[in-house]
């Protein structure tokens, strides 16, 4: 299979511009595909997380190979997707604050299905208080920490907080969501199958104990790109939720769930100084590259903040960019010879796509021999 980046480096295809991120389509669309079959497969649910690519154009892709809705992480990145068609979503993100439940409101009336979080008394309280303000009732699920230690409520506590979230009369409690990712009793791992079997196994428990407190909990919802497919083989839960396998990056594929041949971008950048031989400058900074993966740290080693590929298109060792500013990366030579020259186009793989791609205003997909500019239509939704 020949994609953008064979093209680019035969002379066949030129880049645009840069620092640009291009995607080739082809190789997204059989991601989509492998991802959705694997799920569909086990009898759950996908449900995929937007926040890796942030536009409607590929959310649409998703739900048209079979996706039963999509996640965000903002009521205002949801606004987009909606805007974009999107007709079931879910925010997997506390709704707390006045601004945010009323967007979330709003938006509630303009789809088919809208699910909220809760992962607190005081933010379901409150939720509860603006729905019956408007007349109307909330769909919601409780987050529970099953060891990420980030949101989520103690699970030797979701069952009294469910209990007092079921009763209020504007929310309806439909079930349990979690966000684990690689980490195995309450430690980082590199075991995927452990780290998904022990989610869905706390997930399955805490789903049990609340049912026998009579709560009527329908979906259990966890899974990352690392674990989410191996969570649904277990048959524990309804619902999966992976967000970077449309694209992958150089974190996933280190992380043992997918190939380099299924990485599906590129950041291109030009080299735009050579002031010294073991040095060269590209137009890609920290406005360019994400900085939210640790260099040369156990267990995965990082090289920099991208990884530069040679002329045939794989990872070389001599160059990295291990330094950069606002609008400049440093590329140095571990053997003090960079032999780049002013004016080469680099190409390069992030190390996390996720937050490239929200660094950038858009993005270029190459798909069947046209190389389209799509706006990142979410790109900066906090809110």
């Amino acid at each position: 299979m020949e994609t953008i980046f064979d093209l680019i480096r035969a002379g066949q295809w030129e880049v645009p511009e840069t620092p640009c991120l291009m995607v080739d389509a082809l190789v997204m669309r059989g991601n989509i595909a492998r991802m959705q079959e694997g799920v569909a497969a086990c009898g759950c649910a996908l449900r995929p997380h937007i926040k890796t690519h942030k536009i409607p154009y590929f959310t649409n892709l998703q739900l048209q190979a079979g996706a039963s809705g999509i996640t965000c992480a903002k009521v205002s990145e949801a606004e987009v997707m909606a805007n974009g068609g999107a007709q079931d979503i879910f925010i997997a993100y506390p709704m707390v604050g006045d601004f945010r439940v009323k967007r979330a409101l709003e938006l509630q009336k303009r789809i088919r299905r809208l699910i909220l979080a809760v992962d607190s008394l005081e933010g379901a309280q409150a939720l509860n208080e603006a729905a019956r303000a408007q007349g109307v009732v909330c769909e919601v699920r409780l987050e529970v920490d099953t060891g990420a230690a980030r949101t989520g409520a103690l699970r030797q506590e979701c069952v009294e907080l469910g209990v007092k979230v079921s009763q209020m009369e504007n929310l309806r409690l439909t079930g349990i969501y979690t966000f684990k990712s690689l980490v195995l009793e309450n430690a980082p791992t590199q075991d995927a199958k452990a780290a998904a079997e022990e989610e869905v196994r706390l997930m399955d428990e805490t789903a049990k104990a609340l049912r026998e407190a009579g709560l009527d909990i329908q979906d259990v919802s966890v899974g990352s790109t690392p674990t989410g497919l191996l969570a649904a083989q277990t048959g524990l839960c309804t619902e999966v939720r992976p967000g970077t396998y449309i694209f992958n990056d150089w974190m996933v594929m280190k992380e043992g769930c997918a190939e380099f041949s299924q990485i599906a971008e590129r950041i291109y950048c030009t080299v735009v100084s050579t002031p010294r031989p073991d040095l060269a400058v590209i137009d890609g900074g920290i406005k360019t590259f994400p900085m939210d993966a640790p260099i040369g740290a156990a267990p995965y080693y990082y090289p920099g903040y991208a990884v530069i590929l040679d002329k045939e298109g794989q990872p070389q060792e001599n160059l990295v960019l291990r330094r950069m500013s606002e609008e400049h990366g440093i590329v140095t030579a571990e053997n003090g010879e960079t032999d780049l020259h002013v004016g080469q186009v680099l190409e390069l793989i992030p190390i996390h796509v996720c937050p490239a791609v929200n660094l950038q205003n858009h993005i270029f997909l190459y798909e069947r021999g046209e190389l389209l500019c799509i706006p990142v239509e979410a790109r900066g939704m906090l809110v």
